[in-house]
């Protein structure tokens, strides 16, 4: 059985197009809150934490949603399409209404955006599995990670070349480019991916491996209920330092990515969409590393390669904080802010399945990305407070402090830890956790 690459490519065509919007959107619209509407930074951070608490609520049931319908589209490509329309026609409103200088009007645009986004990224997710047989799946993942990650830097470039680098830039033109490449990427992926058919098709030619994998399943879940679902307390011990230390980590993390652009401005006194080019440095070291990364890992384990990441991105930190003013030198930092980014994201998630095996990985798996969504919907309103009461430059030792409590509580881990085999697959070291 060999993977549909052509059809993994497409399929993950509309997670792309998530990446692009939610790089432009962390990118710019901070800026939009600060510069044209003179919000306060604590106020820009609880409107930066909207979509996270959304989507604590929405993701949940826009999947559930779209498991129970079926159109002649199939389950999930209704919510694309529809998802991607009001998203695409709302966040082209938020450049206008910046010019305008219309706050309400900003304001139900952004909402606007933000509900379309939660209505689609769960089926958008959802429909690599739908397609693609289960042993397959981690390939398919780790294509869908890079075009993600892809979708990303096509956003940092668009605001690096289209947002002129004046006091009061206008932003209609790279929203603009990305609403088309979004609309590029749909219209592509619905074209080449007839969800029904295809949906079919897969049922056909797998249904005797399904039975039996069904079976397989069902023996598992049996076997799982009889063991219970509480793990021992010194494994639970350090299931609790890991999801401290993965709520510490996304603290540190994303309170520098959501303020980096506003930091970049008032700190360095970079002008228009010349910040994204540090932000381009740091994604693309990232994906470079994830293969190495997976070799490390395999040689001294998983809880040492997330400390080494952790040092490299507490350090990357520290640097970050002596730069007074830009230069060249704060790529190689934000290099090193990718790679050990990186190092952190590949391996957190696996150490989380591998305590919780033999009680409920589903629901430690929920608790895993609901303790990383609680930072990021807790860090922009904290480090914006610090930011508005006490000074920007406070953003780097604020990241450093959290980074340096995830080390503490990683360090108190003992158990989860393993040496995962070399993937013969390169592709497959693009396998994480998103």
């Amino acid at each position: 059985m060999k993977l549909n690459y052509k059809r993994t490519f497409m399929i993950g065509l509309a997670f792309m197009s998530i990446s692009a919007f939610w790089q432009l959107y962390d990118s710019l619209v901070p800026k939009m809150l600060d510069s044209t509407f003179g919000i306060k930074e604590t106020a820009t951070g609880a409107i930066m934490a909207l979509d996270n608490v959304l989507a604590l609520f929405l993701l949940p049931f826009f999947g559930a949603l779209s498991d129970r319908v079926d159109t002649r589209l199939g389950k999930r490509t209704p919510f694309i399409l529809f998802g991607t329309f009001v998203a695409v026609i709302s966040m082209m409103v938020l450049p206008l209404a910046n010019e305008w200088v219309n706050f309400p009007l900003f304001f139900i645009a952004l909402g606007m955006v933000l509900l379309a986004m939660s209505a689609y990224r769960s089926p958008a997710v959802a429909l690599m599995p739908d397609l693609t047989p289960k042993p397959l799946r981690s390939q398919a993942n780790a294509i869908i990670n890079l075009m993600g990650a892809f979708g990303g830097i096509f956003s940092l470039l668009m605001i690096s070349l289209l947002v002129p680098r004046v006091d009061k830039p206008n932003y209609t033109l790279v929203f603009l480019a990305v609403a088309l490449f979004m609309v590029v990427a749909v219209a592509a992926l619905v074209n080449t991916v007839k969800e029904k058919k295809l949906s079919k098709e897969l049922a056909d030619e797998l249904s005797d491996e399904m039975e039996a994998q069904r079976a397989e399943d069902e023996d598992a879940a049996t076997s799982e209920a009889k063991k219970g679902s509480k793990l021992p307390k010194d494994v639970f011990r350090s299931m609790v330092f890991l999801l401290a230390s993965i709520f510490f980590w996304f603290t540190a993390y994303n309170a520098v990515t959501t303020a980096f652009s506003r930091y970049a401005e008032k700190v360095w006194g970079l002008k228009g969409g010349s910040f994204a080019n540090s932000m381009m440095v740091a994604m693309g070291a990232a994906i470079i590393a994830f293969i190495p990364i997976g070799f490390v890992s395999s040689r001294i384990g998983r809880k040492k390669t997330i400390i080494a990441g952790i040092i490299m991105i507490t350090l990357s930190y520290l640097c970050g904080f002596l730069f007074f003013n830009y230069s060249p030198w704060i790529n190689v930092v934000f290099a090193i802010t990718g790679i050990g980014w990186a190092s952190i994201n590949v391996n957190s998630y696996p150490m989380v399945v591998e305590m919780s095996r033999g009680a409920d990985i589903g629901k430690y798996t929920g608790i895993y990305y609901t303790f990383s969504m609680i930072a990021q919907i807790f860090t922009p309103i904290f480090s914006g407070f610090l930011l508005e009461k006490i000074h920007y430059r406070t953003l780097f030792p604020y990241a450093v402090v959290f980074s340096l409590l995830s080390l503490l509580t990683m360090l108190n881990v003992r158990h989860g830890d393993s040496k995962p085999p070399v993937k013969e697959d390169i592709i497959a070291n693009f396998d994480i956790a998103d």
